[in-house]
């Protein structure tokens, strides 16, 4: 492991000093990383009863610290180095500043990271941040209505595996400081005022509209299910049959434009009441959230993955539904397949913009001959990680995983899997002899014609 630096901290083992180390990672603009079970040098030692300490870290940082992170921080397991490792990654809070609950906001219970250590913050600091808290949040507004009810969001729990007791208002912070439905609570009931729009035009611009389709008026996740589905559907599969097999390839990357919809629906700047909308074009998908970069953020940053989450509260109930991974992991994955360009910051809104795929016809039979079926080309050269062009470097014909990490001299497994394989596979650079046994034993991995493209640049 390398050393520690002001967004990654190391612990041998579980410490009183949990809640100090997270607030100071809270109250720190690029927010940052713990690990437990690693020593100060970097080496992994590993945590002796894993899922003992995950349960306590959660206990602790739910009820120790002042304003709520519930939303803010990622639990994950790592193996490093043959040993298992608690990983905590922390958003910056968008309520600095946090204090641990029992030493009040102050000195003594307020921090900040300074280079590799959790310093006490400042009185001044405190006093100005405490003055530029934001009020005007989702979790701050008092719901329009007050007659709600959460039957849909009671069954995406049931069906998750996670029941929703009687205290859930309080547990996913649907309340106002003073016990009324807050604004999340509405967006979340079965019934409310919220429709996120899809529309269809014929042509490149929004000239002649052929589908105006609103999803809404319900909760929040079935709507964005709804929305899912109608992309699902809209994301066609284009074909072309080259000499030796049938080619078939989806309009946009299927992982990107799926993060790229769920981004613009929990990110949504809905203090405004101005809802996220998603455009089809004949040559492009167009995806626009109200609310621009978070205050403090700079657009490097964004795309570097740190993670300032506007709506603390959505966040973690689409955590809780596997609606969204990791913190921060969102805009990496676009940025796999889709450029920098392809973001476009305003004042007030963030767009999208994805570029389809040459026209084709979709699903072509078998009947159809190779002549009349053009070729299928990207429009844009995906941006690939250092470790996905390695792997294509080191890819030659026909290769099994085992062939290519031993050609890449990687002796752990699922790192080879998570940062090489399977972002070379989301992004269509690689794909398997036999897509259709992904687990099969005999399992190869080839060049794409992308991929090919991508080593010739």
């Amino acid at each position: 492991m390398n050393a520690e630096t002001n967004r990654i901290e190391y612990k041998q083992e579980l410490t009183d000093d949990l809640e100090k180390e997270s607030v100071a990672f809270l109250n720190y603009l690029e927010g940052g990383v713990l690990y437990i079970g690693i020593e100060k040098t970097g080496t992994a030692i590993g945590v002796t009863d894993i899922d003992r300490d995950i349960l306590k870290i959660k206990d602790r940082l739910k009820n120790n610290i002042t304003p709520s992170c519930m939303g803010l921080f990622d639990i994950a397991t790592e193996n490093i180095d043959s040993r298992d490792v608690i990983k905590i990654t922390f958003a910056s809070g968008p309520e600095k500043p946090y204090y641990i609950k029992k030493l009040g906001m102050s000195e003594k219970g307020t921090f900040i990271r300074v280079g590799t250590a959790a310093e006490p913050m400042p009185v001044k600091m405190i006093e100005s941040l405490f003055a530029k808290r934001t009020r005007n949040s989702i979790g701050k507004i008092k719901a329009p209505n007050q007659n709600l009810n959460f039957e849909q969001l009671k069954i995406y729990y049931e069906g998750a595996n996670k029941a929703l007791n009687q205290q859930f208002a309080t547990n996913l912070e649907l309340l106002t400081e003073d016990g009324q439905y807050n604004y999340v609570a509405y967006l979340l009931a079965d019934a409310n005022g919220m429709s996120i729009k899809v529309a269809k035009y014929e042509g490149l611009d929004r000239v002649d509209l052929m589908e105006n389709n609103e999803y809404g008026y319900c909760s929040l996740v079935k709507a964005t299910k709804q929305v899912l589905d109608k992309i699902n559907v809209e994301n066609k599969t284009l074909a072309k049959i080259t000499p030796k097999e049938r080619e078939e390839k989806r309009i946009w990357n299927s992982v990107a434009l799926r993060e790229a919809v769920i981004n613009a629906i929990v990110h949504n700047d809905y203090t405004s009441e101005v809802p996220p909308k998603f455009e089809f074009f004949d040559d492009r998908i167009e995806i626009t959230s109200f609310g621009s970069l978070p205050q403090g953020m700079t657009e490097k940053e964004f795309f570097e993955g740190y993670s300032i989450p506007r709506n603390k509260e959505l966040m973690r109930v689409f955590r809780d539904l596997d609606l969204v991974e990791h913190l921060g992991s969102g805009i990496p994955r676009i940025l796999r397949c889709y450029g920098k360009e392809c973001f476009k910051f305003t004042e007030n809104f963030l767009r999208m913009t994805f570029p389809a795929l040459e026209k084709t016809t979709p699903q072509v039979t078998p009947q159809v001959t190779p002549q009349v079926t053009p070729q299928v080309t990207p429009q844009v050269t995906p941006q690939v990680t250092p470790q996905v062009k390695e792997l294509l470097k080191a890819l030659t014909g026909e290769m099994n995983r085992l062939e290519l990490q031993n050609r890449l001299n990687l002796s752990d497994r699922e790192h080879f899997r998570r940062n090489y394989l399977k972002p070379a596979l989301e992004c269509g650079v690689i794909e398997m002899t036999k897509p259709d046994k992904p687990n099969s034993s005999t399992q190869r991995y080839r060049l794409t014609e992308l991929g090919k493209q991508i080593i010739k640049v």
